[in-house]
């Protein structure tokens, strides 16, 4: 059930990013994750060797951290398979 619903969930994003975006294109990507300096070096990771400008930002409380990753892609492809990378860190919430 959930991966059937991620997948209509990448078909409709595909859809909209073609539609809305000229390629290559830069992309915001916006996570929140549990604030652990391996969840978050893990999402860094991801994004290594790709001219990403990443910026954090602790919650209030710090139990949380946002994540904003602004990058240029390729296609609509390229942005899904970062957020399925990116769904493989336990605890992250897409925006």
């Amino acid at each position: 059930m959930e991966k059937e619903k991620s997948e209509e969930f990448y078909a409709r994003l595909k859809e909209q990013l073609l539609e809305n975006s000229s390629w290559p294109s830069k992309y915001l990507y916006k996570f929140i994750v549990p604030t652990d300096q391996d969840k978050i070096e893990q999402i860094h990771k991801i994004f290594d060797n790709t001219g990403a400008v990443i910026e954090s930002k602790k919650s209030k409380k710090g139990t949380y951290t946002s994540i904003s990753i602004t990058v240029q892609l390729d296609d609509p492809d390229a942005v899904i398979a970062k957020y399925k990378e990116v769904s493989q860190v336990e605890g992250v919430i897409s925006l």
